[in-house]
């Protein structure tokens, strides 16, 4: 099974998942927010899997410094793309895509384990 995971490669969270993956034999394609700036087509396709409450980081510092304006912004998908794609460490990590086109959101093991 090859599945497609995505974020930032110096989050601690990634690398959790990352030793996580790897224990179970797992391949994966990684692609890092900061080498790859998440497109558009990206971010739609994931808001079509999942709410756009469950994608965003609101734990983050990313998330905290912002402005109510931006914050309230985020509250919709047709401008909380735009803000997600230029201030990627908001996207809730990882992002794991399955072949059969589902998402799971951070790093919680039995989801992850139960899509294996």
């Amino acid at each position: 099974m090859s599945i497609k995971v995505y974020g930032i490669k110096n989050c601690d969270t990634m690398k959790k998942a990352f030793d996580f993956l790897e224990s179970k034999g797992v391949s994966y394609e990684f692609i890092d927010y900061k080498k790859q700036k998440p497109s558009q087509e990206l971010m739609e396709g994931f808001l079509s899997r999942t709410s756009l409450d469950t994608l965003v980081n609101k734990q983050g510092t990313t998330y905290r410094k912002m402005e109510d304006s931006q914050k309230k912004a985020l509250e919709k998908a047709e401008t909380a793309i735009s803000i997600l794609i230029e201030n990627s460490s908001m996207i809730k990590r990882p992002v794991i895509s399955y072949p059969d086109g589902s998402l799971t959101l951070g790093f919680v093991p039995g989801k992850i384990e139960e899509k294996l």
